[in-house]
This record gives C-alpha cells, sequence and structure tokens, in this order.
C-alpha cells in the first residue's frame, strides 16, 4: 500500500489575510461567488469583497441559509450559474464551509474557504457533512482533492468567542495520539493509503505546540488580541490538526466522541471538548503511561476542557449511559478499529469511567 498525503493547494493565515488573500485568489479565477450567513457578511463579509476588488475581482454575495442540505446547495449552485461566476468562497463557520466545497466539487470550479472560527481541524479536508434541511446527519461528501486556498484571518478570529478556540485546542489534542495509533496499526487513512513521515510529524508538532502555547492563547483570545501564542495554537487547530488527521487518520478518540453524541446530556458540548474526553479515554485504553496521561489532564484543565463524565453533563444513570456510548463507540466501520488492537465495548466501558475517575482525581488536587 502507497503512503499518501495530501492538503489544500495554499493555506495563507495572518491578521487581515481576508482582505490580503485577492492577490492569491487571482490566479484561480477572476470572479467569486461569496457565501456566507447574515451574521458573518455584516463580520467579515466587506472585508472579504473589498479585498477582492482592490485586486479586479468580480464577485457577488449571497446569503447562506444554516444548513448544508442538498436543497441549500442545489439552490446556491443555481444562483452562482445565474451570476456566471468561476469559483466559490465560503466565509464562516463549517456548514458554510462545507457548502462551499460541496458547491465547487459540483460545478468543477476553485474553491477557497475562510473561517472565521478555529474550532475544528475541518476547513483543510477534502469532505463535506451533509444535513437534512430538519439539521440531521445524513452522509459525508469525500472529494477528490482538498480545497484550494484556506484564508485564517486571525484578527477576525481572534474576536470569536473563547470557548470556540479551546474547543478548537480538545478536537487538536487528539490528532497526535490517533495519528501514532494508526500508524502503528498500518491503518487505512482518509487520504487513501497509510501515514507518511511527513503527516506523522505534523501530528506531533500539533501536540507540541498545544502543550507549549495554548493557555496563552487562550488567554489572548480572552483578550480579543493577537499574539504570536495565539498565530500557533490557529495553525496547530486548524492546519497541523487538518493534515495530521487526514493523511494519518482517526481512531479511539474520535469514535469515543461519536458514541457520546447518542446522551442527549452531551448535546450542548462542542465537537472538540468530547473529543478531548475521548482523547483520555484513548490513553486509558491503549495503557499509555501515567506521566502522559497527567500532562494531558493538566492541558485540558488549565485550557478549559472537561476532564470528568460530570464536566460532561454526564451525572445520570452512569452506568447504562457509558455501555451505550462504549456500544456506539465500537459499531461497524467507526474509526477505534484503526486501534493496534481489538476493541472492545467493555473494554471501552472501562476506560470511560477509569478517565473519569483521573479526572475526579486530577480536580481534588
Amino acid at each position: 500500500m502507497l503512503n499518501v498525503i495530501q492538503s489544500p493547494s495554499k493555506y495563507l493565515q495572518g491578521p487581515d489575510a481576508a482582505a490580503l488573500f485577492g492577490e492569491y485568489a487571482k490566479s484561480l479565477a477572476d470572479s467569486f461567488f461569496v457565501i456566507a450567513d447574515d451574521l458573518v457578511m455584516k463580520l467579515a463579509g466587506e472585508k472579504v469583497i473589498d479585498g477582492l476588488h482592490r485586486n479586479d475581482i468580480q464577485c457577488h454575495a449571497e446569503r447562506f441559509g444554516g444548513e448544508c442540505s442538498h436543497n441549500e446547495i442545489n439552490r446556491l449552485i443555481a444562483l452562482m450559474k445565474a451570476q456566471g461566476s468561476k469559483g466559490v468562497i465560503g466565509v464562516g463557520g463549517g456548514k458554510t464551509l462545507d457548502t462551499a466545497k460541496a458547491m465547487g466539487y459540483y460545478l468543477h470550479l476553485p474553491v477557497i474557504v475562510v473561517p472565521t472560527i478555529a474550532s475544528t481541524d475541518a476547513p483543510t479536508s477534502a469532505l463535506s457533512v451533509i444535513y437534512s434541511d430538519q439539521g440531521e446527519f445524513e452522509e459525508y461528501l469525500i472529494y477528490p482533492k482538498n480545497p484550494d486556498m484556506v484564508v485564517m484571518d486571525t484578527a477576525i478570529i481572534a474576536k470569536a468567542p473563547v470557548r470556540l478556540l479551546v474547543a478548537g485546542m480538545g478536537d487538536a489534542l487528539s490528532t497526535w495520539f490517533e495519528a501514532k495509533a494508526c500508524y502503528d496499526a498500518h491503518a487505512v487513512s482518509m487520504a487513501g493509503g497509510q501515514s507518511t513521515a511527513a503527516a506523522l510529524s505534523l501530528a506531533r508538532l500539533c501536540y507540541d505546540t498545544l502543550l507549549a502555547e495554548g493557555e496563552k492563547a487562550r488567554l489572548a483570545a480572552q483578550a480579543g488580541v493577537v499574539t504570536t501564542a495565539l498565530e500557533r495554537i490557529i495553525e496547530a487547530n486548524t492546519y497541523l490538526s487538518g493534515i495530521g488527521f487526514e493523511s494519518s487518520g482517526l481512531a479511539a478518540a474520535h469514535a469515543i466522541h461519536n458514541g457520546f453524541t447518542v446522551l442527549e446530556s452531551c448535546h450542548h458540548l462542542y465537537h472538540g471538548e468530547k473529543v478531548a474526553f475521548g482523547t483520555l479515554a484513548q490513553l486509558v485504553l491503549q495503557n499509555s503511561p501515567m506521566e502522559e496521561l497527567e500532562t494531558v489532564l493538566g492541558f485540558c484543565h488549565r485550557v478549559g476542557l472537561p476532564v470528568t463524565l460530570a464536566e460532561m453533563g454526564v451525572t445520570a444513570d452512569i452506568e447504562n449511559s457509558i455501555m451505550a456510548v462504549a456500544k456506539a463507540s465500537c459499531a461497524e466501520g467507526e474509526t477505534i478499529h484503526n486501534m493496534p488492537f481489538p476493541v472492545t465495548p467493555e473494554q471501552v466501558y472501562a476506560a470511560i469511567l477509569t478517565a473519569d475517575l483521573l479526572g475526579q482525581q486530577w480536580l481534588a488536587k
């Protein structure tokens, strides 16, 4: 089997990147169809459009309806065809960006994504999550290539709610541990092959960056300012984690996250908050050294990620609830089967309860 790595064609990051990327965008197309929801259009739309106009790029802005559904994708495609635009730009959160990716895929046109938050590593990936018009999950769309350009305007992201940045750190926290598990298991990644040394190294750099810069970045975001630490964490949350997970693979942490989605008591949590606890459970599952567990517990506690079931909102009927999570985590096709050893629901159940006790012990210090 081949070793495979994939990534966006270009990644731009820095203060005012949303106003400056037009210089690079003009090599892709001379006209773009820009989508954003009402809030984001007020926040960043003018910055993006003015930046394009300064580089003699035509653009048309259209309101994103809020759901990445086939109906919304088709509605926007029809409007884009009427405009004759030669590329699509999505500005905002995950569903807006996923819709832009889908439009570019169906129309065979270049795609630029401009995230306004750094809460997951999804912007760099070659996939979209498709929902019904009512917001129910329907399918994943897997694309033959990643977005042509990812633009991270750190001045905009610094003003976003701090909890979103911290959730992004929780998502990124799993990258190294899942990548290493997949590497050891010779698992097939989302890129369609085994991990390269480069992808594994980026995953490790992601983890090291979180430990070194995470707490400082959280404080900068709390103040709404851009610092070197915040820049490095935005890169870790988005690019390092994105390449690390897509080109190395997912394992137990994300599967356990998926398991927690069956509990209504966890629906208020962001993706990365559940992934962070899933990472602790994976470390227990693979019997990681106590020093490593304590490093991860300390990091989570310092930046504000949950380390106990109670912090996750799971306080009632623990035995049945966690067994339901464990069974869902081990469903056929789940990424937990990328671990370098067979995993059963009983093992996951034990790992989650032990991770919870470790978290309680840490908080009691």
